[in-house]
């Protein structure tokens, strides 16, 4: 019977992130309230606080859930028999970039919010949920890389934690991306992320001891693809 209720109570955990998503999709996080979650989703206002304390604890556990799906979709990658460390992580990347590119609309009406300067609190979360997941991923590429000898670290699990909190860095120049998009500014400020992302592929060249320019973090035009996707009405 306990198993029973537990199996319940997740799954309508599950109806009230697939009801968050396809509102913050399609109307963007702001515009969607509790109630409209609460309304798509057939829960009652005590159910709905009985799974989340508010619509930001919803933003971090479907931030949390998208990640565990990229995992899914770049797995086909992690398996491939015959790809070294570095082949592997570029091949991982590439992917990576290519599901936010295509995503970029969905993604962007949910989550441009929390480079709002008054959101620092929930991109910290947000950062640290999806880390949480993505974490075992690189770890073991790390792990492998230095089996190969072709990484110069000590420990793969500490290395990939470091690399992934270089991401937190990039905060100031995609929030300042997100705010000229539409404007006179949105290339000028794209090219500018693009230049921070690359740099950061540098910084994580060097801290694997590569040469520069091995790990392909990002590419020439990636930002203003993400950047220029078609705003949602109300996000």
């Amino acid at each position: 019977m306990a198993g029973w209720v537990k199996k319940k109570a997740d799954i309508r955990r599950g109806e009230l992130l697939d009801s968050a998503q396809a509102l913050f999709f399609s109307k963007g996080y702001e515009a969607t309230t509790v109630a409209d979650i609460m309304e798509r989703a057939g829960v009652s206002k005590g159910g709905f606080y009985h799974h989340f304390a508010a619509k930001e604890d919803l933003l971090e556990a479907l931030g949390e859930r998208m990640a565990a799906e990229a995992v899914v979709r770049l797995q086909p990658t992690l398996d491939e028999a015959g790809l070294d460390a570095v082949a592997r992580m570029n091949a991982a990347l590439s992917q990576a970039r290519r599901f936010k590119v295509e995503d970029a609309t969905a993604i962007r009406a949910a989550f441009d919010t929390v480079f709002k300067p008054e959101n620092i609190v929930l991109y910290h979360r947000l950062n640290r949920a999806v880390g949480k997941v993505m974490l075992p991923l690189f770890t073991t590429i790390l792990a492998q890389g230095k089996a190969e000898g072709r990484f110069r670290i000590d420990d793969p699990a500490t290395t990939a934690e470091i690399i992934m909190q270089l991401g937190a860095s990039t905060h100031d120049a995609v929030a300042r991306a997100i705010e000229a998009s539409g404007t006179s500014h949105a290339e000028e400020a794209a090219a500018a992320l693009d230049e921070r992302l690359r740099q950061q592929g540098i910084a994580i060249d060097r801290i694997l001891g590569l040469p520069d320019g091995t790990i392909v973090f990002s590419e020439p035009g990636f930002a203003k693809a993400v950047m220029s996707a078609p705003a949602v009405r109300g996000s």
